[in-house]
């Protein structure tokens, strides 16, 4: 038998242990395998920790791996959250640590694909106390072992996918044989903000064109009338059987446009998860071409094609009679919901609709949506947003109507709840705004019960 030379043994052991642990993973993790890991899930004395792009937690197939979703039991913390500036980033990520319960006593077992996220969580972790480090590359969980993925995950898109879609691939869920069109969506002309940078190929939405600014003083902006949506259907080139992509700078406006479109009967309809900033983030170029949409002359089938997700007055009404079966969740700051302030510069009259139930929107004003995002923007996970529902006594298994000022923080939490799975939801779409502006009874101070 021939004896094989030492250098090729040596570097023929550095690349076998390059594909278990990957070269560049901090020295101050402890390496630990998957036996070990699988033995731990439900020791209390361990966090299980996933680091990557919250899309891959989701249940997108990022950076190579065979399998979507996430560790049964782990939780997140995005390495991406780490690259976010602003204002309030380091109470920001300390709210995290605590929201997850991250502790400092616990082993926590950090995890990736490609060895640099779980690293850079490390050192974040570390320069805070943290000591009782662990890596897994989730490259190594067993084939026969299924990850958790979100019901509907597809819903909200990762940058990376909506940039293989601009460049003519076909990601995974997007079928082969239709095109995607990807939309602007924001407030205002295309000068407000779509021609200071775009999604490259998308064409822009004014949200004017879905909620038209009334003729009263102050002025309003409540959701079209069916005739009105179908001649914006058509004028922006849209049928049932599209598959529409909506970005923009504000996600907010993306969602109320997703949302709309899902009510006129547009059949695949998805947002790009953390909006522009995602795209950037992920080191991508914003452009700034002006793009239009082809008119169509047929939707293809009747408008509204799914009545369904949005509720009328009158069927937010109904169903306040019948609790046993429906909530009304309020999705507006505390202060909105009590009565002391309306959230709104062009809306004066404060309080809440009587029946409806707290559901957590932002911290500050109408326009933060803290308790549903990460601090990239993109969706929190979904234990931790049913877990806010839980503390409020909402039932998930009753009928959901979410509603907000007008809703635009409304229309992206019924996404939220759409991607982690809940069956019957809507957005009571006119929300505080038209309820009140109607004369309907209303309540200020804190809830009895």
């Amino acid at each position: 038998m021939s004896k094989v030379p030492m250098k090729i043994l040596f570097y023929s052991t550095i690349v076998a242990l390059a594909m278990i642990i990957p070269l560049h993973v901090s020295a101050a993790m402890q390496h630990i395998d998957t036996k070990k890991l699988l033995s731990i899930q439900e020791n209390q004395d361990w966090q299980i920790v996933d680091c990557r792009l919250n899309d891959a937690f989701n249940g997108w197939k990022l950076d190579g791996v065979q399998q979507g979703g996430h560790i049964p039991g782990a939780t997140d913390f995005s390495a991406n959250w780490l690259k976010v500036d602003g204002k309030g980033k380091k109470k920001g990520l300390q709210d995290a640590l605590t929201a997850k319960g991250i502790s400092k006593d616990k082993n926590i077992i950090l995890y990736d694909a490609n060895g640099k996220d779980a690293t850079m969580v490390a050192e974040f972790l570390g320069a805070n106390g943290y000591n009782n480090l662990h890596y897994y590359n989730i490259n190594n969980w067993p084939a026969d072992q299924q990850l958790t993925r979100y019901a509907n995950y597809h819903l909200i898109v990762p940058a990376v996918v909506v940039h293989d879609i601009v460049e003519g691939k076909i990601p995974e869920t997007f079928p082969a044989d239709k095109k995607v069109k990807i939309v602007e969506a924001s407030w205002g002309e295309e000068k407000t903000s779509y021609a200071k940078g775009h999604i490259p190929t998308s064409f822009h939405i004014n949200t004017d064109h879905i909620e038209p600014p009334t003729a009263t003083d102050p002025v309003m902006w409540m959701l079209a009338d069916d005739d009105t949506l179908t001649d914006f259907a058509l004028n922006f080139g849209f049928t049932k059987d599209d598959v529409v992509i909506v970005t923009g700078e504000e996600q907010m406006a993306a969602y109320r446009v997703a949302l709309v479109l899902r009510y006129i009967g547009v059949e695949d309809v998805r947002v790009l998860n953390g909006g522009n900033q995602a795209w950037t983030m992920a080191g991508y170029e914003l452009e700034k071409v002006s793009h239009k949409p082809v008119p169509v002359a047929d939707f293809g089938g009747p408008i509204p094609g799914d009545p369904s997700v949005i509720d009328t007055i009158e069927e937010a009404k109904a169903g306040l009679q019948t609790p046993e079966a429906y909530t009304l969740v309020d999705n507006r700051t505390w202060d909105e919901h009590v009565g002391n302030i309306s959230g709104y510069s062009y809306h004066k009259r404060k309080g809440r609709i009587p029946g409806s139930v707290f559901g957590y929107a932002g911290k500050s004003d109408a326009y933060s949506l803290d308790y549903f995002r990460n601090p990239d923007k993109t969706m929190r996970n979904a234990g931790e947003i049913l877990a806010l529902w839980q503390e409020q006594g909402i039932d998930p298994g009753k009928r959901l109507a979410f509603m907000c000022g007008s809703g635009w923080r409304a229309a992206e939490i019924f996404y939220y709840a759409d991607v982690f799975g809940l069956k019957d939801i809507g957005v009571y779409s006119d929300g505080w705004i038209g309820w009140s502006n109607a004369g309907n009874p209303f309540e200020t101070g804190e809830p009895t019960k």
